[in-house]
């Protein structure tokens, strides 16, 4: 994909990605938390970094139906680092009140398709 003066190039991996979660290679499966929650960080950060108003309009046209949804519910809401030093965002649940969500446990929209990978 053209981007500016940027290439982006996508590759698709899916036999060497099956090498790694194989049983016979447990690294992969003994961290899968901790990588799953640093994803989850990650994921966190890049959409605070899309919240900035010079690029919000931008990141809500983007072809992604879930990260627009994300933006839509994390908007304004404040955000933390907790004592496990996980993200969290402040929102209010269906009864108004409010709690520090982590990325994963956000409420969305049934039509939302559901995050990768999708198992």
């Amino acid at each position: 994909m053209q981007r500016g003066d940027l290439l982006l190039r996508y590759t698709v991996l899916a036999e060497p990605l099956a090498s790694l979660v194989r049983d016979d290679q447990p690294y992969v499966s003994v961290h899968v938390a901790k990588h799953r929650r640093a994803g989850i960080n990650l994921a966190s950060l890049m959409l605070l970094a899309l919240r900035d108003p010079e690029v919000i309009g931008r990141a809500r046209q983007a072809p992604y139906p879930r990260l627009r949804a994300l933006l839509r519910v994390v908007a304004d809401a404040d955000h933390q680092v907790d004592a496990a030093r996980d993200f969290r965002f402040r929102l209010p649940d269906a009864t108004g009140q409010e709690h520090w969500l982590r990325l994963d446990e956000i409420p969305l929209p049934p039509t939302t398709p559901a995050a990768y990978p999708r198992y």
